[in-house]
């Protein structure tokens, strides 16, 4: 079967808007469930400054107290040159560095434009790279910016060109405020895949207008075979009000192995650690499966679920 690497976001991405206090042992629990469940890539925490983070302050603490598998990448996000620091004193194996391709975004976002943030992630990639890291890059509003309106697919190729000469190993695309359609994935990847191939693309999909499985079958259809995902659909975008999140993990699993991919990761054990993670949230999970699990028999137990 054809093997499609879907990257477990929930512990960052899924976390990094949360305003309750998720004790450091829970994040540990849930990044260990998601190992156990098979996933051989996982997004652990962020190390940029706390104050603009406050979720995520733990970073180290999270990064020191998981158990880690061999053949499994421990993903830190990293913004500058201490970013860089404070992730390789815990070990982290991997760093994700993120741009966007829209000005004012990256403005509010990183505090500099496009150009910019790729010449400094050039010198921090170098760095990484001396330092035995590997690095995943990311691009923000690849369809459209919530200043500057609809992104051009030319744009987002330019900056993902720059992020591979650099040296990323893979180049995650984010629908930042969950506004794409299938006809905007065909759009960009018309675009994309004939000049870049379709083996260090990623596709970072969120939910808020209830497309992310609609556009991750399309982008299926263009032998894309690496995805982002949030266990229990966690995570949400703060320039959509009301947003319900990143493509939720155990919906993207279902749809994948219903289809015939092979993943490696088992769908009710990334349910269980996500339900585990769901006693210290204030809100339920987003996920429809999940749901549609927890309706068959109570193994995710939990009200919060």
């Amino acid at each position: 079967m054809t093997e499609v690497l879907v990257t477990e976001v929930g512990p960052r991405d899924g976390l990094q808007n949360e305003k309750a206090l998720i004790p450091t042992e829970a994040k540990i629990a849930f990044v260990d469930g998601l190992t156990a469940a098979g996933h051989r890539q996982i997004e652990v925490s962020s190390f940029v400054r706390p104050d603009r983070v406050p979720a995520l302050a733990d970073a180290e603490d999270v990064f020191r107290g998981i158990i880690r598998r061999p053949g499994v990448r421990y993903v830190g996000l990293v913004a500058n040159q201490r970013g860089l620091e404070r992730a390789q004193g815990v070990d982290c194996d991997t760093i994700a560095v993120f741009t966007a391709t829209s000005k004012a975004f990256t403005l509010s976002n990183i505090g500099m434009n496009v150009q910019d943030s790729l010449s400094r992630y050039a010198a921090l990639t170098r760095a990484a790279h001396a330092g035995g890291l590997g690095v995943r890059g990311y691009v923000s509003t690849v369809f459209a910016c919530p200043h500057d309106g609809p992104t051009r697919p030319e744009d987002v190729l330019r900056v993902v060109e720059a992020l591979l000469a650099m040296g990323c190993y893979e180049v995650s695309l984010g629908d930042t405020t969950g506004v794409g359609t299938p006809t905007q994935v065909r759009r960009l990847l018309d675009t994309l895949v004939p000049r870049l191939g379709a083996d260090q693309i990623a596709l970072h999909l969120h939910d808020t207008w209830g497309m992310a499985i609609a556009n991750a079958l399309t982008t299926l259809e263009y032998g894309v075979r690496r995805f982002d995902a949030s266990a229990g659909g966690l995570g949400g975008c703060p320039f959509a009000r009301g947003a319900s999140g990143n493509l939720a993990t155990e919906d993207l699993l279902h749809l994948l192995h219903e289809s015939g991919f092979e993943t490696g990761v088992d769908l009710r054990m990334v349910a269980s650690a996500a339900s585990r993670l769901a006693d210290s949230l204030p809100h339920p999970l987003y996920s429809r499966v999940h749901a549609a699990l927890r309706a068959q028999d109570d193994e995710f137990g939990g009200t919060s679920c």
